[in-house]
C-alpha cells in the first residue's frame, strides 16, 4: 500500500479541491474505488455524520428531560411554586435582605438529615421572588454554638468598618445556641453574633469579637431583627426574650445598648415568643409600625403561629395602639410560622415570607423523604383601615403572575346541590372567586380540591356560624400525626361580596379572603394530586358573581 493511501489523511481530504494533488494520484483509489465516486462516498459519510449528530442531540434532549423528571423536583409532595431546600431539613426564614437586584433568602438548615439538628444558614437568591437559585451554605456552627435565626442588613455607611473595597458590607445578625451550655443546664446558652460579606453574600466572615450581645441568664434569648433607624441615625435590634421583646441600639452593629421592652401582658402568651419583626408602614394617616411576633405553641389553630401588633416606635421601644388583651392573628391556618419581611426591599414594599409548617405539632413528621418543609410564597403586606381599626392585609406578590399559563373562566351562576361546578385542572393553580353573599341562601359554600381517590380539602364559608374554614380531615396521608387531620376556622363577617383567592401547590394551599383581610395557610399530603376543583353549596343556593382559575407553570 502506498504511504499516502490511508483513510482521512490530509492528502485524501484535500484531493477534491486541489487539482494539483488530484493529478498526482492514480485513477483508482487505494481499495479499488474509482476516484470519481469519492465525492458521493464523502456525501454519504457527511450525511451519516449529520444524522448521528441529530440523533445525539435528540438523545441529549431526552436525557435532559429525563434528568428533570427524575430530579428531586419530581419527588412526591415536592412543591412546584414554593421554595424548598434541595435536601435536608429547613425551618425559619432568616436574613431577608435585598441588595443590587437580588432578594436574599437565608434559612435555618440542617443538610445531613430531614429532622432538626445542628443549625446552619442555608442560602438562596432570586431576582423576581419567583425563581430561586440555591447557593452554598452561608453560615456553619462553630465553637460558640449552632447558628439560630436572625436578620441581615446592608451597611450602606460602613458604620461597622468592615468595608475594604467598593462593595458595601452585608452584615448578618444571628443567635448562637451553645449546646454544651444546654447540656450542662445553663440558662445563658444563647447569645448574639454577627458576620459580614464583602461579595454580595457569597462568602461570610464571622466577627472576631463575637458574641456582640451576651446573655445574663435568660433561657430564651434569640432571633435578632435589625434595621437602620433613620431619625436617630443608629441601628435598632428587636430580640425575643421568653415572654417579651427587648430593644437595643447600636452605632456600629458591634456595640449594643438595651433601650426598652414590650410584650408582658400584651396579646397572646400561649407559648414562647420567637422571631420578632418590627417595621414601618405608610397609611393615609401617616406612618405606623407593625410588630410581627411568632409564638412556638398556643396559636389560634394549635401549635405554632404568628400574632401582630400595630402602633408606634419612638426609637427606644414599641407602643401598642390597640387594647393590650386584643390578639390579632396574622394567619388563621396551621402552617405559616416564623415569617419575617425583607430589609431594603425596593419601592418601599413590605414583602413577607414564612415557614410553611407547624413546629410544635408535626413539622418533623410530615411524609416527605429527602427534604422537609417549604416556605410560603412571598406576600405583599399593606395596612388598611377597617371598622375595627387598621389591620394587616396580605396577598401573593404580583410577580407570581408570570407563572400563569392557561385560564378557565367561570360566569355568574347559581351553585346548589344539583348544579355544582366541577372542572379538571392543573395541579398548581391560582383560583379567584367572588360570591354575592347578599343573594346567597346557603348555610355553607366554597370550593373543594379533590382527586379520583375521594381525598379532598374543603375551603369555605359557614354563614350559619360566621366562620371561614379549611378542612383537611380527608386530605390523604394524615396518619403521621394525630394533630394533623383537622378543620381550622376563623371568625369572619363578610360584606355583601365575599372574594376567595386560593393559591394551590402540590402539597399546600394559601387562601386570601377579601383582598387579603383574612389569610389561612395549610399543607396536605394526598396520595394522588388534587387535579379537580369543585364549587359547592349546602342547604341553599350560593350566588357566584364570577371567577377564574389560572394554571401555573413550575417555578423550578
Amino acid at each position: 500500500m502506498p504511504a499516502n493511501c490511508m483513510t482521512g489523511s490530509a492528502s485524501s481530504r484535500h484531493a477534491r479541491t486541489d487539482p494539483r494533488i488530484k493529478s498526482r494520484w492514480p485513477s483508482r483509489f487505494c481499495w479499488g474505488v474509482h476516484w470519481e465516486i469519492v465525492p458521493v462516498i464523502n456525501l454519504l459519510i457527511h450525511t451519516a455524520l449529520i444524522l448521528i449528530a441529530i440523533l445525539s442531540l435528540a438523545a441529549c434532549s431526552d436525557q435532559k428531560t429525563k434528568t428533570r423528571e427524575d430530579s428531586y423536583y419530581s419527588e412526591p409532595y415536592r412543591p412546584q411554586i414554593h421554595f424548598t431546600p434541595e435536601k435536608g431539613w429547613m425551618n425559619d426564614p432568616n436574613g431577608l435582605v435585598y441588595y443590587k437586584g437580588e432578594y436574599h433568602l437565608f434559612y435555618q438548615y440542617y443538610p445531613d438529615s430531614t429532622v432538626w439538628g445542628p443549625m446552619h444558614w442555608g442560602h438562596a437568591v432570586s431576582t423576581d421572588l419567583v425563581h430561586w437559585k440555591h447557593l452554598p451554605i452561608a453560615l456553619f456552627p462553630d465553637s460558640l454554638g449552632y447558628i439560630f435565626s436572625g436578620s441581615a442588613v446592608v451597611d450602606e455607611n460602613n458604620t461597622s468598618g468592615f468595608q475594604t473595597g467598593d462593595e458595601k458590607p452585608m452584615v448578618a445578625i444571628f443567635t448562637y445556641h451553645n449546646m454544651q451550655y444546654e447540656k450542662a443546664g445553663r440558662t445563658d446558652r444563647e447569645s448574639q453574633g454577627i458576620a459580614y460579606s464583602l461579595d454580595r453574600g457569597r462568602t461570610w466572615t464571622k466577627y472576631s469579637g463575637n458574641p456582640v450581645i451576651k446573655n445574663k441568664g435568660d433561657l430564651n434569648f434569640r432571633d435578632p431583627n435589625v434595621f437602620w433607624y433613620e431619625p436617630g441615625k443608629y441601628w435598632v435590634l428587636a430580640l425575643a426574650v421568653g415572654d417579651h421583646v427587648e430593644f437595643y441600639a447600636s452605632p456600629d452593629l458591634k456595640n449594643w445598648e438595651l433601650t426598652g421592652s414590650f410584650g408582658k401582658g400584651q396579646g397572646s402568651h400561649g407559648g414562647v415568643w420567637e422571631c420578632p419583626n418590627l417595621f414601618p408602614m405608610q397609611t393615609p394617616e401617616g406612618e405606623k409600625w407593625v410588630l410581627l411576633q411568632n409564638m412556638d405553641r398556643g396559636a389560634v389553630s394549635g401549635g405554632s403561629g404568628t400574632q401582630y401588633f400595630i402602633g408606634r416606635f419612638n426609637g427606644t421601644t414599641f407602643i401598642n395602639e390597640n387594647d393590650s388583651s386584643e390578639v390579632l392573628w396574622f394567619d388563621y391556618g396551621a402552617d405559616d410560622y416564623a415569617g419575617v419581611t425583607w430589609n431594603h426591599a425596593p419601592d418601599g414594599r413590605s414583602i413577607f415570607i414564612g415557614w410553611m409548617s407547624n413546629w410544635n405539632d408535626y413539622a418533623q413528621k410530615v411524609p416527605t423523604q429527602t427534604w422537609r418543609s417549604a416556605m410560603t410564597v412571598p406576600h405583599e403586606l399593606s395596612l388598611k383601615k377597617t371598622d375595627d381599626g387598621y389591620r394587616l392585609f396580605q396577598l401573593p406578590v404580583k410577580e407570581l403572575e408570570i407563572l400563569r399559563n392557561d385560564t378557565i373562566l367561570m360566569n355568574a351562576q347559581i351553585i346548589n346541590d344539583s348544579t355544582q361546578f366541577k372542572i379538571t385542572s392543573s395541579v398548581q393553580k391560582d383560583i379567584e372567586l367572588v360570591f354575592d353573599v347578599s343573594k346567597s341562601t346557603a348555610e355553607n359554600f366554597g370550593l373543594i380540591l379533590s382527586n379520583s381517590k375521594n381525598e379532598f380539602v374543603k375551603i369555605g364559608f359557614d354563614a350559619a356560624k360566621s366562620e371561614f374554614f379549611i378542612d383537611r380531615i380527608h386530605s390523604g396521608n394524615t396518619g403521621f400525626s394525630p394533630l394533623f387531620a383537622a378543620k381550622h376556622v376563623a371568625p369572619y363577617r363578610p360584606g355583601n361580596k365575599l372574594s376567595i383567592r386560593a393559591l394551590v401547590d402540590v402539597s399546600s394551599v394559601e387562601v386570601f379572603v377579601d383582598d387579603g383581610k383574612l389569610a389561612m395557610t395549610e399543607i396536605f399530603f394526598p396520595t394522588e394530586d388534587f387535579n379537580q376543583v369543585r364549587l359547592y353549596s349546602e342547604n341553599g343556593n350560593a350566588e357566584l358573581s364570577g371567577g377564574v382559575i389560572y394554571g401555573l407553570k413550575p417555578a423550578w
